[in-house]
């Protein structure tokens, strides 16, 4: 996220009493644009159609890649449908692990475990994938559920995915009176506002400054995220 002076506010009445805290995993946990833009490049190129720069391809990061598809590249649903198993098969093994946690944010997730706060992944990336870029930095075992987009698409919206990490937060016995949402672009905002759930966005993503409006608060660093969720 384009650091902005406008986005370095936290809400000081922002409650740091948290039951359940979800995550998003592109731009909040780790950067994995490089995996995600080249995989891309790779599917335009496969479905003989203009690259898009780099630039234009950092768009697609954040969103369901199918709506991201007929938004951004201008296709029509079938067209949008071929694209998504294209990437997939390009995105698939060591393309997805083309990625690194971002500094701070192994730690602070073992502290909100070891705190005894559950945490949900919540993720708009096919939820397999994200079990596996978890597992491979031995980041899954604090995760009381993993979420992501379905295989056929059907869950894939940000608000559906925020909701089923919630349903199986609560079926795991968590407490769900006071969930946060921490994520880097409006639509965890977004999804997490269509669940009742207040968002804090943080600026080391891939958002914008025009995306700030739609958080309770904006962070910069791991250790004022922490600050937040763990007081």
């Amino acid at each position: 996220m384009v650091s902005s002076p406008s986005m370095r506010r936290v809400n000081p009445t922002l409650t740091r009493t948290w039951s359940a805290i979800l995550f998003d995993l592109d731009g909040t946990i780790t950067d994995s644009a490089p995996g995600i833009t080249n995989s891309l490049a790779r599917t335009f190129a496969l479905l003989g159609r203009p690259v898009p720069p780099l630039q234009e391809l950092m768009a697609y990061v954040g969103p369901p890649l199918l709506a991201a598809f007929r938004e951004y590249a201008g296709m029509t649903t079938d067209e949008a449908d071929e694209a998504l198993v294209v990437y997939r098969s390009e995105y698939s093994g060591a393309a997805s692990l083309d990625t690194a946690v971002y500094p701070g944010v192994a730690g602070l997730l073992e502290r909100i475990h070891d705190a005894g706060i559950p945490l949900a992944l919540a993720t708009s990336k096919p939820e397999l994938n994200a079990i596996r870029i978890l597992e491979h930095f031995d980041l899954a075992k604090y995760f009381t559920a993993i979420v992501g987009a379905s295989e056929d698409e059907v869950r894939s919206e940000k608000a559906d995915i925020v909701a089923e990490a919630l349903t199986r937060l609560g079926a795991a016995g968590a407490d769900l009176s006071a969930p946060v949402m921490v994520g880097d672009r409006i639509y965890d905002a977004e999804g997490a506002a269509a669940n009742g759930v207040p968002a804090i966005l943080v600026e080391w993503g891939y958002g914008s400054p025009s995306e700030a409006a739609a958080a309770t608060a904006i962070v910069h660093s791991a250790d004022q995220l922490g600050k937040l969720l763990l007081g």
